[in-house]
């Protein structure tokens, strides 16, 4: 499991914790690493580096230039310091990568010259700079051309592969799209020296952007073994549910079997969607990987929110409720399934709801619990619509109650390995419990979790 999921010193899959530091620039990332570390994560995920411009956030997953790293957010010497000051507070550096396609700029040019005769200007007018954040290459050509790219047709049918996976994603309205490049060795070499250069300067894990518009073929020809090497890799493949649904048996069943990579587990998030909803049933998740609506272990990436959900309107629906998020974010934290990613950034979405979440009291204690479970088997003990009870080992429980009155739960622990006389303590409210017999009961105040710890 290490070899895939190599986390913080290769600790297991459960413990690892990873901070999406959305947006944030490479030096405040820096500066706050020693924080980062005390706070229990295990790796932070930041935004694309590359050459791209742009203000917004979106500008940073359209690039123009693999080979250097120069944006809004910093440069290559500016990612060099974070990388050495996470790892020395015991973080890793995973980044995000944009493989599939380079930015849109047929408002500004007809050509398909990456980065282009106004950025290759630029690298001429200041050598010294540029070289100091080239990746490789030279600078004095482009990096890719027009036949390094496929037709420019703009997908229609999102369930269609062909089209997925080589057609351009385009915003509508008479948009060219975004140019997606083709899987040529010419292309691949140069993808491929990207990430062993990011492998150079201590990266150690990329997320794969739209992974999903990318073919197996492409990702396997860049993703040999010299780069999965000590390295965790995890890909975006959107859908719309699990087993059975169709973009899950279209894109990510292939993709899981065909690769060796992690990836967002959007199945289990859509279970999370539907179980904390209003009406909806909270024994859903009692065990979601048995029905193949959540990814295993070793190859699932866990959420409440990703970047793309507050920030486009197109998956804006897919936002939960405010405590509904913190309450499935002690499900993701406080279960044995997969690596949980937190999300936190400077209110791009104009939303005020995540700012500095990454230092929230109540998610560095879910956090605690995590790491104080680590390598704990798991087994759930009651399960209605309103509650779930479930146990880590014998040094943790979790109960989480999404309904808005306050229960009691009696439970007959004599089988379980759970300890008697001793008092479990909730890391989130300071409340004690102790079994003292056979039968004990378990108090959960409406709208709260409990993630009690021996």
């Amino acid at each position: 499991m290490c070899a895939l999921l190599l986390v913080a010193g290769c600790s297991s899959a459960s413990a690892a914790v990873i901070l999406h530091a959305f947006n944030w620039r490479y030096a405040e990332v820096q500066a706050n690493a020693a924080e980062i570390g005390r706070r229990g994560y295990t790796a932070v995920l930041v935004s694309p580096p590359a050459r791209s411009e742009g203000s917004l956030w979106w500008a940073r997953y359209q690039p123009q230039d693999l080979r250097v790293i120069d944006t809004p957010l910093g440069n290559t010497e500016d990612l060099r310091a974070m990388v050495q000051a996470l790892a020395a507070a015991g973080v890793r550096t995973y980044v995000d990568v944009v493989l599939n396609h380079m930015a849109n700029e047929s408002s500004q040019r007809s050509d398909l010259d990456y980065p282009g005769s106004r950025v290759l200007g630029l690298y001429a007018a200041n050598p010294a700079y540029f070289e100091r954040q080239r990746l490789f290459g030279n600078l004095s050509v482009n990096g890719f051309v027009a036949q390094d790219f496929h037709a420019p047709r703009c997908i229609s049918d999102y369930n269609n592969v062909l089209e997925v996976q080589t057609w351009r994603l385009c915003g509508g309205g008479g948009d060219s799209g975004l140019p997606d490049l083709e899987d040529s060795p010419a292309v691949v070499a140069q993808q491929r020296a990207y990430l062993q250069a990011l492998k150079a300067l201590g990266v150690s894990g990329f997320r794969i952007d739209a992974a999903k518009h990318m073919t197996i073929k492409h990702l396997n020809a860049v993703f040999t073994t010299d780069l999965r090497a000590d390295t965790f890799i995890y890909g975006e493949l959107i859908t719309g549910g699990g087993v059975g649904q169709i973009e899950y048996e279209r894109f990510l069943r292939p993709y899981l079997a065909q690769t060796e990579h992690a990836a967002y587990d959007f199945p289990l998030h859509v279970v999370l969607r539907r179980a904390f909803a209003f009406g909806g049933n909270l024994a859903e998740l009692a065990e979601p990987l048995a029905t193949g609506q959540g990814l295993p272990a070793e190859r699932g990436v866990s959420f409440t929110v990703t970047h793309d959900i507050p920030n486009n309107a197109g998956f804006r629906g897919q936002l939960m409720d405010p405590v509904d998020e913190t309450l499935a974010y002690a499900y993701v934290l406080g279960r044995d399934i997969g690596v949980p990613m937190l999300y936190s950034d400077h209110n791009e979405s104009g939303d005020n709801r995540w700012v500095d979440a990454w230092r929230r009291e109540d998610l560095t204690r879910m956090i605690e619990f995590r790491h104080a479970v680590d390598g704990s088997d798991m087994q759930i003990l009651a399960r209605e619509a309103c509650y779930l009870i479930f146990r880590r080992g014998n040094q943790g429980i979790v109960g989480i109650n999404k309904c808005g009155s306050a229960i009691q739960v009696p439970l007959t622990l004599g089988k379980t390995p759970l300890w008697w006389f001793t008092p479990y303590r909730d890391v989130l409210s300071g409340a004690t419990l102790e079994i003292t017999s056979r039968t004990t009961t378990f108090a959960l105040p409406a709208r709260s979790a409990r993630l009690w710890l021996r």
